[in-house]
């Protein structure tokens, strides 16, 4: 781990260089284990339109979408487990989590993201989990990816930001609920991923 910066952006957290290259490099490693053991896949939305970005997942929940809607499940669309969250992991949840609520729980999904080149993420809310005090922490590897972050409404004036291979984001306390996203990648920028893209990892409390 490496000392950061801090920047707020309304009421987001994002703290710039978290993670060294090494670490960065660990977290990759991790989590090709991770999809070794439970594939990526394509998520469609519930009107059937397939997502741009591969997904999986570790933990005791992973998130999926069909056209049964969003949300939490027990099991791969496989039928397999969803494997553990790397120890690494969890000590990136400890470690910036904890700033955004006194009562931090350990987190039940780590969802991997991965976009690759065109992939993008529209202006969304985290709202399928049950205990909103709890904050998704997420970490970027990998290529640039330019975030968008909103209000708790819909609508209204945005502000964006460019993250970088080893930031970390926290979304917690009174931004819990902000709308955000990810406009596009900068595809190439980055030479951590043997074949370019972004990984994003985000943790979660589920239940």
């Amino acid at each position: 781990m490496s000392e950061c910066d801090r920047i707020d952006l309304r009421g987001v957290a994002v703290f710039r260089g978290a993670l060294d290259a090494d670490a960065q490099a660990g977290l990759v490693e991790q989590v090709c284990e991770i999809a070794r053991a439970a594939p990526m896949f394509h998520p469609e939305t519930r009107w059937g339109k397939q997502m741009s970005v591969k997904m999986t997942s570790a933990g005791d929940f992973g998130w999926v979408s069909d056209r049964r809607g969003y949300r939490y499940e027990r099991r791969h669309p496989s039928g397999a487990s969803w494997p553990p969250i790397p120890g690494a992991v969890l000590d990136i949840w400890e470690r910036f989590g904890v700033g955004a609520t006194p009562s931090l729980r350990a987190p039940e999904c780590c969802l991997v993201n991965y976009y690759g080149e065109g992939a993008r993420m529209g202006l969304h809310q985290d709202r399928d989990e049950a205990d909103f005090a709890q904050p998704v922490v997420s970490v970027s590897l990998g290529d640039a990816g330019l975030f968008r972050v909103g209000n708790i409404e819909r609508g209204g004036k945005t502000e964006s930001i460019w993250l970088e291979s080893g930031d970390v984001v926290v979304i917690g306390g009174a931004a819990r609920l902000v709308h955000h996203g990810v406009d596009r990648i900068r595809f190439a920028s980055s030479t951590l991923l043997k074949d370019g893209g972004r990984i994003n990892l985000t943790l979660r409390v589920v239940t």
